[in-house]
């Protein structure tokens, strides 16, 4: 295990998806960045470059570890075999946090690369919070469940989204992971208000708040559609909603994602300046929730 005793949390900072064209220059010009995040299926091999640079960063940066394939929410049970390897990773690399979707991913031996939505039901719930305390329990620290991105709604939904969320981390303790730019995406595609979506989040309960890119399309009627892509520069509207957000919820964590045509990284850098501005530009008094 890595000596990260200094990183025991993340900082209330800008942090950025580490890519590795960007290791030298993140080592020598981190700008205001202060925490990085890491996919965990990127790192599941033994030795190697990747692993040596990953040692480095962490004994200078706080690391978050962000799992992409675990499939949380599926039917099936979760993937021992998986499960074995992310409890490798964070045990030698001892992150100051670690996260995964509310979202699922395979069905039986088939792997899909979307994270796929789920209906928010009682029999939902209590598989994807069985799941969690398993993950819990085999990682041996809590973890950050991130709202998902959506194209459509179920009508077999009982919960809202922020209230399943909610009751998820009661029943298992994990904490939460707002992604703005998903609730922004999903507003537009469901045509519903991100700021109402944001009112009834559960603010005291995020660790993490993600910001990000998205493409925008139509649908078959010429409405507006947005894919969550992370391929271009956080749009205006997403930096407003993270105002509005911060205001309510006092700072945090702000990632930084990019992920599909990946910039230089002076671009990148720049993103996480805009968002150290938001979070030293806060107002005197902000309405933490209770």
């Amino acid at each position: 295990m890595l000596d990260t005793a200094a990183f025991k949390s993340l900082p209330n900072a800008p942090g950025v998806g580490y890519k590795a064209q960007h290791f030298t220059q993140i080592m020598e010009h981190p700008a205001p960045v202060q925490w990085l995040e890491v996919h965990a299926e990127n790192y599941m091999g033994d030795g190697g470059r990747p692993l040596a640079q990953l040692r480095h960063l962490a004994e200078r940066f706080a690391m978050s570890v962000h799992g992409v394939g675990l499939s949380i929410g599926g039917e099936g049970p979760l993937d021992l075999e998986h499960l074995a390897r992310l409890k490798h990773l964070v045990s030698w690399l001892n992150p100051a946090s670690f996260s995964e979707h509310l979202a699922w991913s395979t069905h039986d031996s088939h792997f899909y690369n979307d994270l796929l939505p789920l209906p928010y039901t009682k029999a939902t719930l209590g598989r994807i919070s069985d799941h969690i305390d398993q993950l819990q329990e085999a990682i041996d620290r809590p973890m950050l469940l991130e709202n998902p991105s959506s194209y459509l709604a179920f009508a077999e939904s009982t919960w809202s989204e922020p209230e399943f969320l909610a009751e998820i981390s009661n029943r298992t303790g994990c904490g939460l992971l707002l992604d703005v730019n998903n609730v922004f995406v999903s507003a537009t595609n469901l045509d519903f208000s991100p700021q109402g979506y944001i009112d009834a989040f559960a603010l005291e309960k995020v660790g993490e708040i993600h910001l990000g890119g998205h493409d925008e399309d139509q649908d078959e009627q010429g409405r507006p559609l947005l894919i969550d892509s992370h391929g271009h520069e956080v749009v205006d509207p997403v930096w407003a909603l993270l105002d509005y957000t911060l205001e309510r919820s006092g700072p945090k964590p702000v990632l930084i994602e990019w992920d599909n045509d990946v910039p230089e990284w002076p671009v990148l850098a720049a993103e996480a300046e805009r968002a150290a501005f938001a979070l030293d530009n806060l107002p005197q008094t902000v309405a933490v929730p209770a």
